[in-house]
């Protein structure tokens, strides 16, 4: 299926470093024949390596993704904008045209780590956030088809 037929989906947290960068993953990785997936920061960061490397536990290569800001996308083409954190959300630029804005907020790992005494400590927050973020875009096509058709 080629991308016209897919919907555009921009996956936007704070830093675009760990769970933006995990939604788009999840979503090339799962839904790749049906949602066109990107992912930005209202203040980008660069990659967080913790982030890269759950991923790729899970079979999951990150390493491609690059950290942009959200003023890099053409937002007049995407369908949905998915804020991940609600700051990104609290922050999110007034859209133009038909781009939808759906929010739903995850722990930021990298906060959670920070009192971690060692590095498997530290992935502990990363993996829950990871997997939390799968199951969330598993459900994605179903959700954003519902509020789509949604009246209100």
């Amino acid at each position: 299926m080629n991308s016209e037929h897919r919907t555009s989906v921009l996956f936007l947290c704070t830093g675009n470093s760990c769970r933006s960068q995990m939604a788009e993953g999840w979503a090339r990785h799962l839904l790749g024949d049906a949602i066109e997936a990107h992912s930005a920061g209202v203040d980008p960061h660069g990659m967080n390596p913790r982030a890269v490397q759950v991923m790729a536990e899970v079979g999951v290569d990150i390493r491609g993704q690059k950290s942009q800001h959200i003023a890099d996308f053409q937002v007049a083409r995407l369908d949905w904008v998915v804020t991940v954190c609600d700051h990104a959300h609290e922050s999110c630029p007034v859209l133009p045209g038909r781009t939808r804005v759906l929010h739903q907020s995850f722990d930021d790992p990298p906060r959670l780590a920070d009192s971690a005494t060692n590095e498997e400590e530290a992935l502990s927050p990363y993996r829950r956030v990871r997997d939390e973020i799968r199951a969330f875009v598993e459900a994605l096509p179903e959700q954003l088809n519902r509020l789509k058709n949604d009246p209100s």
